[in-house]
């Protein structure tokens, strides 16, 4: 899985939203990670993949932002953010194996046919008996 360089993400540090008393409207310890996906150094078929992904968080210009805001401490989100961020590239890197459909053998088919006409006859067994 290709890892992602910190130096290709900017962070801004904004207001976190939600209650926190009187500090909240003081400290900007929430981040906007942005990463440009066209300019990073990823190899070329995950940025196919990752602006392909229809996510809000992808911009028109190619470019993902994540907000992370779950700790009061800003080191603590901008790691949740690259966090978030590598898992959202390890996704797009993982391809998934094509599946090919396979067809029963001549042989299977046999046996399904035969138990179905032996297990009619013996419903068929199973009526009224008449004299």
């Amino acid at each position: 899985m290709p890892a992602i360089d910190p130096h290709e993400v900017e962070f801004t540090a904004i207001r976190a939203q939600g209650p926190g008393g009187q500090i909240v409207n003081k400290v900007s310890c929430a981040v906007h990670a942005r990463f440009d996906i066209a300019a990073s150094s990823l190899p070329q078929h995950v940025k196919e993949r990752l602006l392909a992904l229809r996510d809000a968080r992808v911009t028109r210009e190619g470019v993902l932002v994540l907000k992370a805001q779950g700790s009061r401490s800003l080191e603590q989100n901008k790691e949740d953010a690259l966090r978030r961020l590598q898992e959202l590239v390890d996704q797009a890197a993982f391809v998934p194996v094509v599946r090919r459909p396979t067809r029963p053998t001549r042989g299977s088919q046999v046996r399904r046919v035969d138990a179905k006409v032996r297990s009619g006859k013996i419903k068929a067994l199973r009526g009224k008996v008449t004299e």
